[in-house]
């Protein structure tokens, strides 16, 4: 069983920047795509980016592309979404999320099979 485990939200000022951090346990993340989502209550689940599971590819949605990165250690079997140019429409519950393939089918909320608890960001003045 993958354990993941959101870290690094909070409350930042617009334009702010966040890193956001998925550390996994149980099982290594090797083998698995990692992607990053975010929810807002009353909205449904927004893909934002993922990574395959050697790092070499990452797919990136229309409201993270430019602004954020994702990125992988798997020696440290964490990944990490950073985000720049922060928007109050960015404030969410923030989710990392496995599954064995990666690619837009995964952003669409296809084949997971672990999700983490999420980590709320707030942006705000």
């Amino acid at each position: 069983q993958l354990q993941l485990v959101e870290s690094g939200g909070g409350l930042v000022q617009p334009g702010g920047s966040l890193t956001l951090s998925c550390a996994a346990s149980g099982r290594s993340l090797d083998y698995y795509a990692i992607g990053w989502f975010r929810q807002v209550p009353g909205k449904e689940r927004e893909g934002l980016a993922s990574i395959s599971s050697n790092g070499f590819t990452t797919i990136y949605a229309a409201a993270s592309k430019g602004r954020f990165t994702i990125s992988r250690d798997n020696a440290k079997n964490t990944v990490y979404l950073q985000m720049n140019s922060l928007k109050p429409e960015d404030t969410a519950v923030y989710h990392c999320a496995a599954a064995p393939f990666g690619g837009w089918d995964f952003l669409n909320g296809y084949g997971i099979h672990y999700w983490g608890e999420g980590t709320p960001v707030t942006v705000s003045s």
